[in-house]
């Protein structure tokens, strides 16, 4: 649709008045005149083509102007408020981001993938607050419930195991913390996706005693345990360059805790063994979480005013080509 951004300029189109009088007086008044005793002899005589085209001139003269006052009006085009059906949910993705993740067995590690399958989650959720909280040794929001994808990726790719106290990982705080981020939400469903690769070995919040809270108020956890089945290398320390050393170490996942986690609040738990998995996990969890909600979509409004300024060029050279040619004025 197009709007005028100044449409108090039309009343500039109120000039046409004065200048269609005065064009009717001069063409009345601006020929020579004779007396004659009888005009017979010019009865069968046709008017002129070149009145004609005097009168067309002055029509042109007009339209510029009016191009001109529609170009000060500033045409600008734009799209109707939409409501559209879209699928919406509140979801806080809960990352560990203990040494642990820095497992291989995922490739490049754990984290790594992890936040790969992260991201491209949550640029599929066009329509969603999505949370992002992190955990090791305590839990943290990253990033609050918001709909800016580009934050929320951003925020993902810059995750690293040195932003928290690695000394454990306190499952139980970091459903904590999602909870307390999720529960200011406007949407109906929420959700707390919580991936990790071990057992709760410290914290203050027990992680049953979190889903507990969690089932109260309605949100339901996705739980996700990242490693595979049996041993992984492992980081276990620093040389003294600060390079990691890792050593094959059993992979100790408390799935029956996670299982149960999920039972509790109506989520459903995952084991990812690999990199493809992981993937096939998320998007099992992008089918699940599925809300209707009603969006209002509006365009950018963008000016409009080429194909006017395009009009007044072709008008005025038009006009200018019948002034300097068959119009032309011999003195």
């Amino acid at each position: 649709m197009m709007n005028l951004a100044h449409p108090g300029f039309l009343w500039l189109f109120l000039l046409f008045v004065p200048l269609i009088v005065w064009h009717v007086w001069s063409a009345q008044k601006g020929h020579p005149s004779m007396r004659l005793s009888s005009t017979a002899a010019f009865a069968g005589m046709k008017t002129s083509w070149n009145v004609y085209l005097k009168h067309f001139a002055f029509v042109l003269k007009l339209a510029a102007i009016g191009c001109l006052i529609i170009i000060l009006c500033r045409p600008q085009t734009y799209d109707r408020w939409a409501t559209s059906d879209a699928e919406g949910t509140d979801i806080v993705m809960a990352v560990d981001i203990s040494a642990s993740m820095l497992s291989k067995d995922l490739k490049p590690n754990r984290l790594e993938a992890a936040k790969q399958v992260a991201k491209d989650f949550a640029m599929k959720r066009q329509s969603d607050e999505i949370g992002l909280v992190i955990f090791a040794g305590d839990g943290f929001t990253e990033v609050p419930l918001t709909t800016d994808n580009a934050l929320l990726v951003n925020a993902i790719s810059e995750l690293d195991v040195r932003m928290l106290d690695t000394g454990g990982t306190a499952i139980g705080d970091g459903i904590a913390t999602a909870i307390n981020r999720i529960k200011g939400g406007k949407a109906k469903s929420k959700s707390i996706i919580l991936i990790t690769d071990g057992t709760n070995n410290t914290g203050v919040v027990a992680p049953l005693t979190a889903a507990q809270i969690a089932a109260r108020d309605s949100i339901r956890i996705y739980t996700i345990g990242v490693g595979t089945r049996g041993t992984a290398l492992t980081p276990y320390a620093q040389d003294f360059a600060g390079n990691l050393l890792y050593k094959p170490m059993p992979v100790t996942i408390d799935e029956p805790t996670l299982q149960k986690i999920a039972s509790m609040t109506g989520g459903k738990y995952f084991r990812a063994t690999g990199n493809g998995v992981l993937g096939n996990i998320f998007n099992e969890i992008d089918r699940l979480e599925k809300t209707k909600i009603d969006v209002q979509h509006f365009s950018n409004t963008q000016d409009n005013y080429m194909p006017w300024a395009w009009a007044l060029l072709l008008i005025v050279m038009l006009d200018l080509v019948l002034e300097y040619t068959v119009l032309r004025r011999i003195p």
